[in-house]
């Protein structure tokens, strides 16, 4: 898996991007918080190791704007020097943020956060391809929504999509359906044919 490392100290990068790559991920290494985040409108992560402290947007307000944006889910994991007091975890936590290290960071430590974010990752993937599902009646094309409440394909995507329809008959169907129904009235076909 590609991760997002933003790191403003040269050694702290490359010991952590070292770290990541013996666990068999690909570090993508940036400096401060504004090529982070043009980086992240560009390339696609899934996960993102942060320094706290950063030039240009620091690591919170990178994290805040992540979770603003529409799309896969990122694990966001955030360094700090010190460990972070309560009140700094708690506005990191309000932030958006999925995990702390604290630096030096621990290989040992980092290997278990991103597996942790790994399975996360995962569990989130699953979700999202069981929203995907639209369960639908064979029967009558009822759909169930999330209330266990069944209505008509209209109704379901008129008050979930904004979308609504126009009706007609598919030519499959007026053979089928449409023209047995008129010859059975002795009708030939629609007006005018």
């Amino acid at each position: 898996m590609q991760i997002l490392l933003i790191e403003d100290s040269a050694l702290a990068a490359m010991q952590m991007s070292a770290a990541i790559k013996a666990l068999g991920h690909e570090p993508v290494v940036v400096g401060d918080g504004d090529t982070a985040w043009t980086t992240l409108t560009e390339t696609p992560f899934r996960m993102v190791v942060s320094d706290w402290r950063l030039p240009g947007l620091d690591g919170l307000e990178l994290c805040r704007r992540i979770r603003q944006r529409d799309g896969e889910y990122v694990y966001f994991i955030l360094v700090s020097v010190a460990k972070a007091t309560g009140l700094n975890r708690e506005e990191a936590l309000r932030a958006g943020v999925d995990d702390f290290l604290v630096k030096p960071v621990d290989p040992e430590e980092l290997r278990m956060r991103l597996h942790v974010g790994e399975r996360i990752l995962g569990f989130t993937r699953q979700v999202r391809q069981l929203e995907s599902f639209l369960p639908i009646c064979s029967y009558c094309r009822k759909v169930r929504d999330d209330k266990n409440y069944w209505s008509e394909v209209e109704a379901y995507f008129s008050a979930n999509a904004g979308t609504t329809f126009s009706h007609g008959v598919c030519p499959d169907c007026y053979n089928r359906v449409i023209m047995p129904q008129l010859k059975a009235f002795k009708l030939d076909g629609p007006p005018g044919h």
